[in-house]
């Protein structure tokens, strides 16, 4: 995690979240790059709107604002071991900040984020989610100032070997990072019951094949997953959350929903999510 990328709009969770990546960069020797993207209003083009000098007089007003606000937070949070790269950039947040972690390289986004409920939840979303469900790197979501150190990541898993190659070796680097204790957890609901004998077989299989250390088995019963795995994590006070994604998009999303998405929108702790990769076949 040498370049974390942290969108920032000023608000309480961005700078909570700004705060976190310059622990964690300092842990990883990395940067932190610090992206503000403005969205400027649609402004209608009539003889009484000069749209083009407007719009220029616009992005300099609020570029130099934003460059300001990075001045004041890079003074007050400042830490001398970390480098901090500010860049403001125009355009639709969400399809800005995922362009700008391609073309830099970005190993980590950092984002802040109040997450989302009701119908802005599922048909329109927070600039987070999107991240979460598009980013092509993992995407940390922190909701509070959380003050580290993190000493309990929780994996809930679904124990399919398919497609867990990747999305692993990045978790087992995360526990790595933080020298944390992970703990591999099956929810065990009424719609995907099993026996805690046969669960725990497949648990020890699974931490067995994929070479999992200084971790812990659990399952957890609950009524939901999504639910399962939050009370899970506040039972026993774990700091973050790491998860695997499928990424899907459009009316998929719709209809099936993403159980990442749902704990990430409702869930108190930090928060780690990756899209999971289909394994090259050998």
């Amino acid at each position: 995690m040498k370049k974390i990328l942290v969108p920032c709009d000023f608000s309480a969770p961005a700078i909570n979240a700004y705060r976190f990546a310059l622990d964690v960069a300092a842990l990883s020797n990395g940067t932190v790059y610090l992206l503000n993207v403005i969205e400027l209003p649609v402004i209608p083009n009539t003889v009484f709107t000069p749209v083009r000098s407007l719009g220029t007089a616009l992005r300099r007003e609020m570029s130099i604002k934003a460059y300001e606000n990075f001045d004041k937070i890079s003074i007050r949070y400042k830490r001398d071991n970390v480098k901090v790269v500010s860049n403001v950039e125009f355009g639709i947040p969400s399809k800005t900040i995922l362009n700008y972690a391609k073309k830099h390289s970005i190993d980590l986004v950092m984002m802040g984020s109040h997450g989302a409920s009701g119908l802005k939840e599922y048909f329109v979303g927070s600039n987070t989610e999107k991240i979460v469900r598009l980013s092509t790197v993992p995407v940390m979501v922190v909701k509070d100032f959380y003050m580290g150190p993190v000493k309990n990541i929780v994996f809930p898993n679904a124990l399919d070997v398919e497609n867990q190659k990747d999305l692993i070796r990045k978790i087992k680097a995360l526990q790595a990072l933080f020298k944390a204790h992970l703990h591999l957890v099956w929810i065990n609901t009424p719609e995907n019951f099993t026996s805690d004998t046969f669960t725990l077989k497949r648990l020890n299989a699974f931490a067995k094949r994929f070479t999992l250390r200084d971790f812990t088995i659990n399952i957890f019963n609950h009524l939901s997953e999504e639910a399962g795995i939050i009370r899970f994590t506040n039972a026993i006070h774990a700091d973050l959350i790491a998860m695997g994604t499928h990424g899907r998009k459009g009316l998929s999303h719709i209809m099936a929903g993403s159980m990442t998405e749902d704990v990430t929108n409702h869930g108190k702790s930090l928060i780690w999510t990756c899209v999971m990769k289909k394994d090259k076949k050998q």
